[in-house]
């Protein structure tokens, strides 16, 4: 069996046994004749139209769905570890970068300031750089996996079959 639709309406299906071929869009053409002249056809073909326009449906096999679905699941699991792994980098940095920050204010102030604080600053300067570049990765998938959450809540809030 072989099905075909119109651009022009696609909610119209003709189905035809065999294989696409020009005789099954000949048949085709004469269902969509048939149904012209009934008035079942919801839209006019008023400037023509051919066997050729005629456009084949082809259906999706279930299998195709349900591996998309195990690999939308997948990922979603891949973003919440990654969701995770990100967090505890973040917590784990966060103390540390903030006393950076605390002594970064030293710098604006009219006091003098040794070279052993400045280094230590500048080592501080690395913790804060991997710091607020690993919160900021954090953030992003902080967003992204909030859409892995909705995933999996629909994948196990579905109905067994």
């Amino acid at each position: 069996m072989v099905q075909y639709t119109l651009a022009q309406a696609p909610e119209v299906i003709l189905t035809v046994p065999g294989k696409d071929s020009a005789k099954a869009r000949d048949k085709a053409m004469d269902q969509l004749m048939e149904r012209m002249d009934a008035g079942e056809l919801p839209t006019d073909l008023s400037e023509g139209f051919s066997s050729q326009q005629l456009i084949e449906v082809k259906e999706q096999p279930m299998s195709d769905t349900a591996t998309s679905n195990e690999d939308a699941i997948t990922e979603a699991v891949q973003l919440l570890s990654n969701l995770a792994t990100l967090k505890l980098k973040v917590q784990e940095s966060r103390t540390e970068a903030l006393e950076v920050r605390k002594a970064v204010d030293i710098l604006f102030t009219d006091n003098s300031v040794s070279e052993e604080e400045i280094a230590r600053l500048k080592e501080g300067f690395k913790i804060l750089k991997n710091f607020a570049s690993a919160n900021l990765r954090y953030l992003e998938a902080k967003a992204k996996a909030e859409q892995a959450r909705a995933v999996l809540d629909r994948a196990l809030n579905s109905p067994e079959k």
